[in-house]
Protein backbone atom coordinates (compact mmCIF):
# COMPACT_ATOMS: atom_id res chain seq x y z
CA UNK A 1 0.00 0.00 0.00
CA UNK A 2 1.66 3.22 -1.12
CA UNK A 3 1.32 6.34 0.97
CA UNK A 4 -1.14 8.92 -0.29
CA UNK A 5 0.24 11.66 -2.52
CA UNK A 6 2.69 13.88 -0.66
CA UNK A 7 4.00 16.10 -3.42
CA UNK A 8 7.52 14.68 -3.05
CA UNK A 9 9.75 16.35 -5.67
CA UNK A 10 13.02 15.26 -7.24
CA UNK A 11 15.96 14.87 -4.89
CA UNK A 12 17.70 18.16 -5.70
CA UNK A 13 14.56 20.12 -4.83
CA UNK A 14 13.80 17.93 -1.82
CA UNK A 15 17.22 18.48 -0.28
CA UNK A 16 16.63 22.22 -0.30
CA UNK A 17 13.84 21.90 2.25
CA UNK A 18 15.92 20.42 5.08
CA UNK A 19 19.12 20.62 7.05
CA UNK A 20 18.84 17.00 8.25
CA UNK A 21 21.77 17.07 10.67
CA UNK A 22 20.45 20.14 12.47
CA UNK A 23 16.90 18.80 12.47
CA UNK A 24 17.89 15.46 13.99
CA UNK A 25 20.07 17.07 16.66
CA UNK A 26 17.23 19.44 17.54
CA UNK A 27 14.92 16.44 17.86
CA UNK A 28 17.16 14.63 20.31
CA UNK A 29 19.28 12.29 18.18
CA UNK A 30 22.86 11.91 19.39
CA UNK A 31 25.69 9.44 19.92
CA UNK A 32 23.95 7.94 22.95
CA UNK A 33 21.26 6.45 20.71
CA UNK A 34 21.80 2.88 19.58
CA UNK A 35 19.28 1.90 16.90
CA UNK A 36 16.94 3.87 14.65
CA UNK A 37 14.06 2.98 12.32
CA UNK A 38 13.42 5.41 9.46
CA UNK A 39 9.97 4.74 7.99
CA UNK A 40 9.67 5.82 4.38
CA UNK A 41 13.38 6.56 4.08
CA UNK A 42 13.03 7.99 0.57
CA UNK A 43 16.32 9.40 -0.67
CA UNK A 44 17.99 8.62 2.65
CA UNK A 45 17.60 12.25 3.65
CA UNK A 46 17.53 11.40 7.35
CA UNK A 47 18.93 7.86 7.18
CA UNK A 48 22.46 8.86 6.21
CA UNK A 49 23.01 11.66 8.77
CA UNK A 50 21.38 9.50 11.47
CA UNK A 51 23.79 6.67 10.71
CA UNK A 52 26.70 9.05 11.24
CA UNK A 53 25.36 10.27 14.59
CA UNK A 54 24.44 7.06 16.42
CA UNK A 55 26.49 4.08 17.60
CA UNK A 56 24.05 1.41 16.46
CA UNK A 57 22.15 0.63 13.28
CA UNK A 58 19.63 2.50 11.12
CA UNK A 59 16.85 0.45 9.54
CA UNK A 60 15.84 2.33 6.39
CA UNK A 61 12.39 1.08 5.38
CA UNK A 62 10.63 1.91 2.11
CA UNK A 63 8.18 0.35 -0.32
CA UNK A 64 9.97 1.75 -3.39
CA UNK A 65 12.92 -0.30 -4.74
CA UNK A 66 14.38 2.87 -6.28
CA UNK A 67 14.50 4.62 -2.89
CA UNK A 68 16.11 1.58 -1.30
CA UNK A 69 18.76 1.48 -4.03
CA UNK A 70 19.52 5.20 -3.69
CA UNK A 71 19.89 4.89 0.10
CA UNK A 72 22.14 1.85 -0.26
CA UNK A 73 24.37 3.69 -2.75
CA UNK A 74 24.69 6.68 -0.44
CA UNK A 75 25.58 4.50 2.53
CA UNK A 76 28.21 2.72 0.47
CA UNK A 77 29.66 6.02 -0.77
CA UNK A 78 29.94 7.24 2.84
CA UNK A 79 31.46 3.92 4.00
CA UNK A 80 28.59 3.45 6.45
CA UNK A 81 28.24 -0.13 7.58
CA UNK A 82 25.38 0.54 9.98
CA UNK A 83 22.59 1.11 7.46
CA UNK A 84 20.27 -1.82 6.83
CA UNK A 85 17.72 -1.20 4.08
CA UNK A 86 14.36 -2.93 4.25
CA UNK A 87 12.17 -3.15 1.14
CA UNK A 88 8.74 -3.51 2.69
CA UNK A 89 5.14 -2.34 2.63
CA UNK A 90 5.15 -1.25 6.25
CA UNK A 91 1.59 0.06 6.10
CA UNK A 92 0.20 -3.38 5.25
CA UNK A 93 2.85 -5.65 6.77
CA UNK A 94 4.45 -3.63 9.57
CA UNK A 95 8.17 -2.97 9.86
CA UNK A 96 9.25 -6.58 10.33
CA UNK A 97 11.40 -5.48 13.27
CA UNK A 98 11.31 -7.24 16.62
CA UNK A 99 9.52 -5.93 19.70
CA UNK A 100 11.55 -3.31 21.60
CA UNK A 101 14.43 -3.39 19.12
CA UNK A 102 15.10 0.32 18.46
CA UNK A 103 15.50 3.53 20.45
CA UNK A 104 14.33 6.13 17.96
CA UNK A 105 11.73 6.10 15.17
CA UNK A 106 11.53 8.69 12.38
CA UNK A 107 8.29 9.51 10.58
CA UNK A 108 9.21 12.23 8.09
CA UNK A 109 6.33 13.55 5.99
CA UNK A 110 4.31 10.33 6.11
CA UNK A 111 1.62 10.74 8.77
CA UNK A 112 -0.89 11.84 6.14
CA UNK A 113 -1.30 8.09 5.53
CA UNK A 114 -4.65 6.40 5.89
CA UNK A 115 -4.66 4.95 9.39
CA UNK A 116 -1.78 6.90 11.00
CA UNK A 117 -2.50 5.38 14.41
CA UNK A 118 -1.71 1.93 13.03
CA UNK A 119 1.73 3.23 12.07
CA UNK A 120 2.24 4.86 15.46
CA UNK A 121 1.26 1.65 17.24
CA UNK A 122 3.88 -0.17 15.18
CA UNK A 123 6.44 2.40 16.33
CA UNK A 124 5.35 1.84 19.92
CA UNK A 125 5.79 -1.92 19.51
CA UNK A 126 9.35 -1.74 18.19
CA UNK A 127 10.59 0.99 20.53
CA UNK A 128 12.43 0.13 23.70
CA UNK A 129 11.14 1.67 26.95
CA UNK A 130 11.82 5.43 27.00
CA UNK A 131 12.48 5.36 23.26
CA UNK A 132 11.40 8.31 21.13
CA UNK A 133 9.11 8.64 18.15
CA UNK A 134 9.83 11.68 16.01
CA UNK A 135 7.25 13.19 13.68
CA UNK A 136 8.38 15.63 11.00
CA UNK A 137 5.75 17.10 8.70
CA UNK A 138 4.90 20.00 6.46
CA UNK A 139 3.34 22.95 8.25
CA UNK A 140 -0.42 23.07 8.06
CA UNK A 141 -0.20 26.00 5.70
CA UNK A 142 -1.10 26.35 2.03
CA UNK A 143 1.95 28.59 1.55
CA UNK A 144 4.38 25.67 1.76
CA UNK A 145 6.00 24.99 -1.63
CA UNK A 146 5.22 21.26 -1.47
CA UNK A 147 3.31 18.80 0.65
CA UNK A 148 0.13 16.74 0.57
CA UNK A 149 -3.27 18.36 -0.07
CA UNK A 150 -4.61 20.28 2.90
CA UNK A 151 -7.55 17.90 3.29
CA UNK A 152 -5.18 15.07 4.26
CA UNK A 153 -2.34 17.12 5.78
CA UNK A 154 -2.28 16.65 9.58
CA UNK A 155 -1.96 19.47 12.07
CA UNK A 156 0.59 19.12 14.90
CA UNK A 157 -2.30 18.84 17.34
CA UNK A 158 -3.79 15.93 15.42
CA UNK A 159 -0.41 14.13 15.28
CA UNK A 160 -0.04 14.52 19.04
CA UNK A 161 -3.58 13.21 19.57
CA UNK A 162 -2.86 10.14 17.43
CA UNK A 163 0.44 9.49 19.18
CA UNK A 164 -0.99 9.76 22.69
CA UNK A 165 -3.83 7.41 21.77
CA UNK A 166 -1.15 4.98 20.53
CA UNK A 167 0.63 4.89 23.88
CA UNK A 168 3.09 7.80 23.72
CA UNK A 169 3.44 10.71 26.12
CA UNK A 170 5.39 13.90 26.92
CA UNK A 171 5.02 15.61 23.52
CA UNK A 172 7.45 18.38 22.64
CA UNK A 173 6.81 20.48 19.53
CA UNK A 174 9.51 22.22 17.48
CA UNK A 175 9.45 24.77 14.67
CA UNK A 176 11.62 23.39 11.88
CA UNK A 177 11.78 26.46 9.70
CA UNK A 178 10.99 27.27 7.04
CA UNK A 179 8.35 24.70 6.11
CA UNK A 180 8.10 21.96 8.73
CA UNK A 181 7.30 21.20 12.33
CA UNK A 182 8.71 18.45 14.52
CA UNK A 183 7.21 16.55 17.44
CA UNK A 184 9.03 14.24 19.84
CA UNK A 185 7.13 11.82 22.10
CA UNK A 186 8.32 9.13 24.49
CA UNK A 187 7.35 5.52 25.04
CA UNK A 188 7.21 5.22 28.79
CA UNK A 189 8.40 1.95 30.28
CA UNK A 190 5.77 -0.56 31.37
CA UNK A 191 7.09 -0.33 34.93
CA UNK A 192 6.42 3.41 35.00
CA UNK A 193 2.96 2.95 33.51
CA UNK A 194 2.23 0.19 36.04
CA UNK A 195 3.37 2.42 38.91
CA UNK A 196 1.14 5.25 37.69
CA UNK A 197 -1.80 2.86 37.45
CA UNK A 198 -1.15 1.61 40.98
CA UNK A 199 -0.95 5.17 42.27
CA UNK A 200 -4.22 6.09 40.62
CA UNK A 201 -5.86 2.96 42.01
CA UNK A 202 -4.66 3.83 45.52
CA UNK A 203 -6.08 7.33 45.21
CA UNK A 204 -9.43 5.96 44.08
CA UNK A 205 -9.54 3.45 46.97
CA UNK A 206 -8.72 6.15 49.54
CA UNK A 207 -11.67 8.17 48.37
Amino acid sequence: MKIRESGMPCEDVWNGFFEPDKVLKKLGLNDKVADVADFGCGYGTFTIPAAKMIYGKVYAIDIEPEMIEITEQKAKAENLNNVETVLRDFMSDGSGLEDESVDYVIFANILHVEGPEKLLREAHRILRPNGKVVIIHWNYDQATPRGPPMEIRPTPEKCIEWAISSGFSNPDKYDLKPYHYGIVLIKKSDKINMKLSETLSDLVLRH
